[in-house]
């Protein structure tokens, strides 16, 4: 698809705990954290089939999953399904107009589904009549308008973050956008999940970002992509999405530096679109997350 948008177990118990749920490696990644996979992954399948969906993406390994292209069921349909499959939602994807114009319907949703974490995967304006490319000073409008989400949504026990594409990371205006919603939004408040994948393809390196702010993110989505030698920012409009490992990305120096911050609560995996049939895609993401 080419460009377009978007511890180790110490004890036996805690081993015993990670191999349950039917077999599956609930522990998986290189942090010791629960195997995840953003279900935007498998958009399509879920329209279709999305009882045998899930049960493919519990079959792949994963124990956590991250919403969004949900099919329209009600929110009592979703949980029955995900507990049927035994997965746990743990997070949402939701648009800058649902928190900002459907907060209370939006949150008593995702709720019932079971999220903890509500993320905003892409940025609103201050005046939506106004078109043509985003403004610092919208961006700016955005870091006020997420303290105040995070702000509701921790008085209900959900953290709120936003999660980067590669607009972000785009000079405007003399400044850079993500830097900017770092600068400006609370720690308490707002935070922050980074989109490796779409990092590394900006020309950003995810474990530098780590390193210089290691308390603002506390999820990753990890996802390959074929990188041209060398890319110049307009060549970078080349890269097409892969499967874990068959690209230029080396999530190898992310983890380690994940590991250092301990402060990475999930780790997703986000499979855009596949080179290969969608259940062989999902297990070889997997599989490279496990021999990390």
């Amino acid at each position: 698809m080419t460009i377009s948008r978007r511890r180790f177990i110490g004890t036996t118990a805690g081993a015993v705990a990670a191999f349950g749920l039917g077999g599956r490696m609930a522990f998986a990644n290189p942090l010791g954290l629960p195997l995840g996979i953003q279900l935007y992954s498998v958009r399509k399948e879920m329209a279709q089939d999305f009882e045998g969906t899930l049960a493919g993406v519990a079959e792949a390994g994963y124990t956590e999953v991250e919403s969004a292209a949900l099919p329209k069921k009600s929110a009592k349909e979703i949980r029955a399904a995900l507990d049927k499959a035994g997965l746990k939602c743990v997070s949402a994807h939701r648009g800058f107009g649902d928190f900002k114009d459907r907060f209370d319907e939006t949150v008593a949703f995702d709720k019932e589904c079971g999220v903890t974490n509500m993320i905003c995967p892409g940025p609103g304006r201050r005046d939506p009549s106004v078109k043509g490319p985003i403004t610092l000073d919208d961006w700016h409008y955005n870091a006020e308008q997420f303290n105040l989400f995070g702000e509701k949504l921790a008085k209900l026990g959900i953290t709120f973050g936003y999660h980067n594409h590669t607009g972000e990371f785009a000079e405007t205006e003399g400044k850079i956008p993500y830097f900017e919603l770092l600068r400006l939004t609370d720690p308490k408040k707002v935070t922050f999940e980074l989109d490796c994948g779409w990092a590394f393809v900006a020309g950003r390196n995810p474990a530098d970002l780590m390193k210089a702010y290691p308390y603002r993110f506390s999820m990753v989505h990890v996802k390959d992509f074929k990188l041209p030698p060398n890319p110049s920012p307009e060549a970078r409009e080349e890269a097409k999405v892969t499967e874990l490992g068959q690209g230029s990305t080396d999530y190898k120096p992310v983890f380690v530096q994940a590991k250092k911050t301990q402060h990475i609560k999930h780790a997703f995996v986000e499979q855009e679109a596949f080179d290969m049939p969608w259940k062989e895609s999902l297990k070889v993401d997997a599989a490279y997350l496990r021999k990390l």
